[in-house]
């Protein structure tokens, strides 16, 4: 489990469902991320069990109630076909839109981001967006990512489609760099 000032990322437990189908079942919140809406709770169900299952993913849940109102995830070498590299890996993320504008995805992301570079040894953390998730876009801004580059014909294969990637990087050194600096 990984903490941060007010929130707990821990693994995604099967009891889960009801709260992950609440802000899946969101047409705001997956297409844009490249995944459909959860059509019910035992679907919710089955992507805990078959998707949030890799060795770093985590739901986001406040601190006061430990409710799980996002997820959060490292995907290691072999889970991503960003790096195949050992020492990086890819990083990934949503938060249920009632939570939106609070600043929880930053303060996830830079606790996953020490968490990866202090704790996994990774060198390299990558992370990307579709072309106009401007939220997404913004949260990897703040937190210090570079970009590296742009792909024009990204296959979205949940969606069935294919779309404008951007693809952002942040490496252990920069890591360093901006971890005390205000963000």
């Amino acid at each position: 489990m990984l903490k941060t000032e007010r929130l707990l990322l821990r693994k995604w437990q099967e009891s889960d469902a009801d709260s992950l189908f609440e802000y899946a079942k969101n047409p705001e919140i997956g297409p844009i991320a490249g995944w459909p809406p959860h059509k019910s709770i035992e679907e919710s169900l089955h992507v805990i069990k078959n998707v949030f299952n890799g060795a770093e993913s985590y739901a986001i849940c406040e601190k006061e109630n430990g409710k799980a109102i996002g997820a959060i995830e490292l995907m290691l070498n072999g889970h991503t076909d960003m790096t195949d590299r050992d020492d990086e890996c890819e990083l990934g993320y949503w938060l249920g839109q009632p939570y939106w504008g609070r600043g929880y995805v930053p303060e996830a992301v830079r606790e996953i981001l020490r968490h990866g570079f202090e704790d996994l040894g990774m060198h390299t953390i990558w992370c990307g967006y579709y072309d106009g998730n401007q939220k997404s876009k913004r949260v990897q801004e703040k937190v210090g990512f570079v970009y590296h580059h742009t792909c024009e014909d990204v296959p979205v294969p949940l969606l069935n489609e294919t779309r404008v990637g951007h693809t952002n990087i942040m490496t252990k050194e920069q890591w360093e760099k901006v971890k005390h600096s205000k963000y």
